[in-house]
């Protein structure tokens, strides 16, 4: 994956300033002896590939605080978990190997009281200028104090650096043995003026089977996250500020031997589980069945427990719905599939006074199609489907609505992109996708991109400064078409949690969106509990006065 495409660059008018500005220098404070990890291999490439940093370098400890070790039993369980399933290839920075001898290595074990950060004696002889302006905590280890008095920016670090005894990490098993829905992922910054970890920035993740394999997942993910912030920083020079106080931010202490005796018990059976779902799978016995519901009323006032249900059929499950009025008509398209199919199709029925009639199918094709936002713009209808097996967006346009399309325009080629809609506010056109930047977890539910574009031509795209704009499972991923109601933006997000892709829908009121900023809240959240026998919903739609959602039935 070529993950240096323009998917973060900065926008035309800003890149004068971005050049003017020197860039902004990093050290980071690593346990000394331990290989690199391949979250920080991923950092390490990303900051060496964008000019607004400088890796100046690596701050080394010989040991890690005492207060985080974890027992014996822990440590043994996480080991033996991550052996078996958080195991992955080892990442290639080759931009890492070039730069490695321009990166200083200095241990900070002998630093004595009045070290200063902005002066450092080298082993050779030579005197270096650090002058570093953020110091990354890549292990629980104590920043020496006249260090963190001359950082501009503190020092920053990511809850799960907080997790870690040796090379065990038991982040994740306190969370699975207590049922959490998700796991939540922390940036902390700590200054010389507030000493204290506050949090500046947050993502909840759907939980895995497996701790090992959680938080093997938020490590490759918060790579993300932590981008997004250095970027913020080294565009604005401001400080971050500080989602919630100091005494909000709850200790991070290993679990302990009862909890880690609950969570052996409960992967125990989760393995078992797994198991046997891959075995039916196989054997075409399992396969996730949606169901739709409609009813009236718009996105900020629907009462989905009111809805009729559009039952579905052993070849005709229906998902990912979405409704469009033309000429009088309300047709639905939706992604199609039966029982034991491995891929689907888009078809297009009709919502008549009696009830549902399917017409036909409006795509289809060798791979995997689903999410068919279908819309107008001036006398033209266009249809862009998922199509993230293709790695790239198309955008289809009626010849003869509503069975026949054609290309019309392709973007992100390469990119393994979902869910992807369009909208236009005030006047500009914006579309947002869910892209997977991967090496080991190809995951599309962690990170929501914006990009300004031309409308359905896409020939001009120019990504947000603050791409991703949302990072999490919980909010991320879309789930259905952009909304404006009462001058207000509405974004459809699933909530994925509890294991359960899909598990509820999140109705986001976006309250800024411009090239510069985003940000969202959650206005409202559907659970799978207003019909009796569903496991989910992930999906809403509205036309006129309908609307319709989708929702898992009980397998």
């Amino acid at each position: 994956m070529n993950w240096e495409a323009p998917l973060t660059a900065a926008p035309d008018k800003h890149r004068k300033r971005s050049q003017a500005t020197p860039p902004l220098r990093i050290g980071i404070m690593r346990q000394a002896g331990l290989p690199f990890e391949n979250w920080e291999l991923q950092l390490v490439e990303r900051l060496l590939a964008d000019r607004r940093f400088r890796l100046v370098a690596f701050l080394t400890v010989s040991k890690q605080a005492g207060e985080n070790h974890a027992d014996m039993l822990t440590r043994l369980v996480a080991q033996l978990d991550g052996a078996l399933f958080a195991r992955q290839s080892d990442y290639g920075a080759k931009r890492f190997e070039r730069a490695r001898k321009t990166i200083l290595n200095i241990p900070l074990d002998n630093a004595v009281e009045d070290w200063a950060v902005e002066d450092w004696a080298a082993e050779d002889g030579d005197r270096h200028r650090l002058q570093l302006d953020v110091i990354l905590r890549h292990c629980d280890a104590k920043l020496p104090e006249p260090m963190l008095r001359n950082l501009p920016f503190g020092a920053w670090s990511l809850s799960h650096v907080f997790t870690q005894s040796g090379s065990a990490s038991w982040d994740g098993i306190a969370d699975m043995a207590a049922g959490a829905p998700t796991s939540q992922l922390s940036l902390f910054l700590e200054t010389a003026r507030h000493p204290g970890r506050r949090v500046i920035a947050q993502a909840e993740f759907n939980v895995k089977f497996s701790a090992a394999r959680n938080a093997a997942f938020i490590k490759e993910k918060s790579v993300l996250l932590l981008m997004r912030e250095l970027r913020r920083v080294a565009d604005t020079r401001k400080l971050p500020k500080p989602l919630r106080a100091p005494d909000a931010v709850q200790a991070l202490r290993p679990p302990g031997v009862f909890r880690t005796g609950r969570y052996a018990a409960a992967l125990t059976k989760n393995i078992a589980q797994r198991a046997l779902k891959t075995m039916r799978r196989a054997a075409h016995q399992e396969t996730a069945v949606w169901t739709l519901f409609s009813g009236r009323g718009a996105i900020d006032d629907f009462d989905p427990s009111e809805a009729i249900e559009i039952p579905p059929t052993d070849t005709a499950i229906k998902a990912d719905p979405f409704l469009f009025h033309h000429e009088g008509r309300t047709y639905l398209f939706y992604e199609n599939y039966g029982l034991g199919d491995t891929k689907a199709h888009i078809a297009v029925g009709e919502i008549t006074r009696s009830g549902f009639e399917p017409i036909g199918i409006a795509l289809g094709g060798s791979e995997h199609l689903s999410f068919p936002f279908v819309f107008r713009e001036g006398d033209e209808i266009f249809l862009m489907p998922e199509t993230h097996q293709r790695k790239r967006i198309e955008i289809w346009r009626a010849v003869s609505f509503p069975l026949i399309w054609e290309p019309y325009s392709r973007a992100l080629e390469g990119w393994s992109t979902a869910d992807s809609t369009l909208f236009k506010h005030r006047g500009q056109w914006w579309l947002f996708t869910n892209l997977s930047e991967h090496h080991a977890f190809e995951d599309h539910c962690s990170a929501l991109y914006a990009f300004q574009v031309d409308g359905p031509e896409l020939k001009r795209i120019v990504p947000h400064r603050r791409n991703p704009i949302v990072v999490g499972s919980a909010t991320a991923r879309n789930a259905g078409r952009i909304f404006s109601r009462h001058r207000r933006l509405y974004r459809p997000a699933q909530y994925n949690a509890h294991g359960i892709y899909g598990y509820g829908l999140n109705i986001m009121e976006i309250e800024q969106l411009d090239l510069d900023d985003y940000r969202e809240t959650c206005v409202r959240r559907i659970l799978p509990d207003f019909k009796p026998g569903l496991t989910g919903c992930h999906h809403f739609d509205a036309s006129g006065s309908r609307y319709i959602l989708d929702a898992r039935l009980n397998a």
